[in-house]
């Protein structure tokens, strides 16, 4: 696990590759299943592909002022494009789906070295260069595809690949998901598969850092990368959680996962 920025070649293959994994997923669902739940019980799997389908046209729109240097769609372009996704039957919202996404990865692959290295792009308060553009997308993507493949198969799990290139970038989504905790408390997580460690700091803010030599915390918890990245999410439930998890100290698995609820 290297602090280092992986290359922005890395970033888009595992956009493509995330992609095929999707449409290796949904293209043969027939209609029964497309509109059956996913792993949001709030959401079919038809609704997942159209939260993924209707964010790679808004990403579309933000992949294109980054490369231009111009200012990127606000907000008001939103409700169009969610109310035209709205508006389609399960097995559209799956064919639509799959082209958006499609398009959306072509359209990171398709620019020039010189784009990627001009790339500017301010949204949700944040100032995002190529590589950290695709970061966003890759992540949404993987753990939206999770969603999708765990409901047709229990096992299912997050692609290495993507886990690979994401945990170190954890901080930022720990930081915008977790929930204030009543008390304040410290868990160190050790990533077992892939080596190293993070110190989740919770209390009125949560915190997701690299762990020092010397950190200290009132319990630890070693999981596979995997798992880690599931659980920020908010996805690592008892009955998902890989039998490989061991805890030590006073805090734990049940702490974290009250912090880390989902969005």
């Amino acid at each position: 696990m290297s602090p280092s920025q992986p290359p922005v070649q890395d970033w888009t293959g595992a956009l493509r590759r995330s992609h095929d994994r999707l449409v290796a997923v949904l293209a043969p669902l027939d209609a029964q299943k497309i509109n059956g739940p996913s792993y949001d019980s709030e959401w079919t799997i038809a609704q997942v592909a159209s939260h993924l389908g209707s964010g790679a046209e808004i990403f579309g729109g933000f992949l294109q002022a980054g490369l231009t240097r111009t200012p990127p769609p606000g907000p008001e372009a939103n409700p169009p494009i969610w109310h035209a996704w709205n508006s389609r039957s399960g097995v559209e919202l799956r064919e639509e789906a799959i082209k958006a996404d499609h398009a959306l990865v072509a359209g990171f692959e398709s620019a020039t070295d010189a784009e990627r290295e001009a790339f500017e792009l301010s949204i949700f308060g944040m100032d995002l260069d190529f590589a950290s553009f695709a970061r966003m997308r890759l992540s949404e993507h993987a753990v939206h595809s999770w969603d999708i493949a765990v409901a047709l198969d229990p096992a299912a799990q997050v692609a290495p690949e993507p886990v690979t290139l994401l945990i170190d970038s954890l901080g930022p989504a720990a930081a915008r998901s977790g929930k204030p905790a009543p008390q304040p408390y410290t868990v160190l997580l050790v990533v077992a598969d892939l080596g190293g460690a993070y110190l989740v700091s919770a209390g009125d803010t949560t915190s997701f850092e690299p762990a020092a030599a010397d950190s200290s915390a009132d319990g630890t918890v070693s999981m596979p990368a995997e798992a880690v990245l599931r659980l920020v999410y908010g996805r690592l439930d008892p009955e998902h959680t890989p039998p490989s998890v061991v805890q030590t100290g006073d805090r734990g698995l049940a702490d974290l996962r009250q912090v880390f609820q989902g969005f």
